[in-house]
């Protein structure tokens, strides 16, 4: 029999983390040593518990799983993030990766495939679900800005206008508003206030 792993369930639906250990329970190998339904509960509990897997869902009350991923990746780091996701919240990838996770896994997905991801995570392996994979692959292409956009995104949030953008860059005005487009469409932005919220937040400019 594969060795014991402990698992911690975060997630504020309490639905889910009954399903979630119900279908934990039917593997033998694994077990569940506690259950948090917000971001800084989880951290407290894993601080306590120790378990080999968090469980950690991305939208909840208060601290949401990102922010409490990073924070718990420091304070636990024995401790493997597996966050549990809707597939409308893909977009949210990236942040994820950023914030120190080792795996994702669609709160959609067979019994099978969580299992397989628990016990990839556990070993220390990353586990991204199989139907996650096309937005991993096309992450850099699609959602990252070019030098260009970056430089454009630094400037706007220097205060700086189409205009002044234009002249500093020796572009048009007509290319900077391209630019800003690509932005907004990339970050999800609506606005250029909205995009460099975002881009600050995300560390993309400082």
């Amino acid at each position: 029999m594969p060795q014991e792993i402990t698992c911690l369930i975060a997630d504020d639906h309490e639905v889910v983390r009954e399903g979630l250990r119900l279908s934990l329970s039917r593997a033998p190998h694994i077990r569940v040593v506690g259950e948090a339904s917000d971001g800084s509960s989880a951290i407290a509990l894993a601080e306590r518990r120790r378990p080999n897997v968090v469980i950690m869902d991305v939208r909840m009350p208060g601290m949401d799983g990102l922010e409490a991923t990073k924070i718990l990746t420091e304070k636990v780091p024995s401790a493997s993030v597996l966050i549990f996701t809707a597939y409308g919240e893909r977009s949210l990838l990236g942040r994820g990766l950023e914030s120190g996770a080792k795996g994702y896994i669609l709160k959609e997905a067979p019994h099978q495939t969580l299992l397989r991801a628990i016990e990839k995570v556990a070993n220390g392996e990353g586990y991204v679900d199989p139907a996650l994979m096309p937005d991993f692959l096309t992450r850099d292409r699609e959602d990252m800005l070019t030098v260009r956009e970056r430089e454009i995104l630094q400037l706007l949030a220097d205060g700086m206008s189409n205009a002044d953008v234009a002249a500093k860059l020796f572009i048009s005005q007509e290319t900077v508003k391209s630019h800003v487009r690509h932005i907004l469409a990339k970050l999800e932005a609506d606005t250029r206030t909205h995009a460099v919220a975002i881009a600050l937040r995300e560390a993309i400019i400082d």
